[in-house]
């Protein structure tokens, strides 16, 4: 019976969801709007938007200032957004029904909710859900809305038509604390990176529009300028960094407790490591001059591109020493 619940909770969690995303997506259109139409006042140019300037509100996740919002100027009133308002409080009750989704769903099993990869799945849309509104607590990033909301939309799509499977016990091999600590601290990483690549696409469409002979009508004009938008991003990647560190690490500890050996190249192992390779990388990229922003971020890209084929095709298509049950 909790199991049905849950699924209820997760069909309804995307139906919410689809609605904030709209909602997000309304509010970049009409925020678009107001900064193509302050570009000109009587046919002369007006000021530059506060968004595409270096005028921003700084912030700092770990070591690295972050500015995330546009400063405005004190005699100039902020535009109502009740589009976004209305995006963010449904995001909030999205979150509320994922949660819910998955503490029904690991009740009717009378374990951790991630077993498989429908189970994943959903708690990591939540992880996601979570840590983006915690961000939103802080500072305004309601313009990251439909880049956080669209892709848990999609993973949640998966989850209950691709990846679905019913509620079952664990394989034996998995039944240990090790998979709550390894799990759930990988699943807190991911949607760190998840919200690092984010906002590393907007980036490197940011920079390329900044430095276009014309730059145009687009919703890039109501986000944050590329220079802003970098330090956000390596700051979320700084974040996540030492989680994904910590997983590996956890992930060969459970491995020698429950097999014996710390490492068998099982291709659940040799992914995470490569994930964490990459991402080393990256993080070295940015500390050593002579690499270009751009080029980082690629590097990042990757790295994120190798967590899809860790959590999709590795685990549908390999079966390895801790490869999710029903898979």
């Amino acid at each position: 019976m909790l199991s049905q619940y849950a699924n209820i909770a997760a069909y309804s969690a995307i139906v919410v969801l689809a609605a904030a995303m709209i909602a997000f997506v309304v509010d970049l259109a009409r925020s678009t709007s107001r900064q193509t139409s302050a570009t000109t006042r009587d046919g002369a140019p007006a000021p530059v938007p506060a968004a595409a300037t270096a005028s921003h509100t700084i912030h700092a996740i770990g070591p690295t200032a972050v500015a995330l919002s546009p400063a405005a100027a004190p005699s100039t009133p902020a535009a109502p957004r009740q589009a976004a308002g209305i995006g963010t409080s449904l995001t909030w009750l999205g979150a509320v029904l994922l949660v819910a989704a998955a503490v029904m769903r690991g009740a009717a099993v009378s374990r951790v909710p991630w077993g498989n990869m429908f189970e994943f799945s959903l708690t990591g849309s939540a992880a996601v859900t979570v840590t983006y509104l915690v961000l939103s607590l802080r500072r305004d990033v309601r313009w990251l809305g439909t880049f956080v909301v669209g892709p848990v939309v999609l993973t949640l799509g998966l989850a209950v038509t691709v990846f679905y499977t019913e509620a079952s016990p664990l394989l034996p091999s998995l039944r240990s604390f090790w998979l709550v600590i390894h799990v759930s601290i990988a699943i807190l990483a991911v949607a760190l990176f998840t919200l690092a690549a984010a906002v590393t696409v907007l980036q490197m469409i940011q920079d390329r529009r900044e430095k276009a002979a014309s730059q145009g009508r687009s919703f890039m004009r109501a986000l944050p300028n590329a220079a802003a938008l970098d330090r956000l991003g390596h700051g979320l990647h700084v974040a996540a960094f030492p989680l994904w560190t910590f997983t590996l690490i956890a992930g060969a500890i459970w491995a020698q407790k429950a097999w014996g050996a710390y490492w068998q190249w099982d291709p659940k192992e040799v992914w995470t490591f490569v994930i964490w390779v990459v991402y080393a990388a990256y993080l070295h990229a940015r500390a050593t001059s002579g690499w270009s922003t751009r080029s980082s971020n690629i590097i990042a890209l990757a790295g994120y591109g190798c967590i899809i084929i860790n959590y999709t095709v590795v685990n549908m298509y390999f079966v390895g020493m801790h490869s999710y049950s029903g898979m």
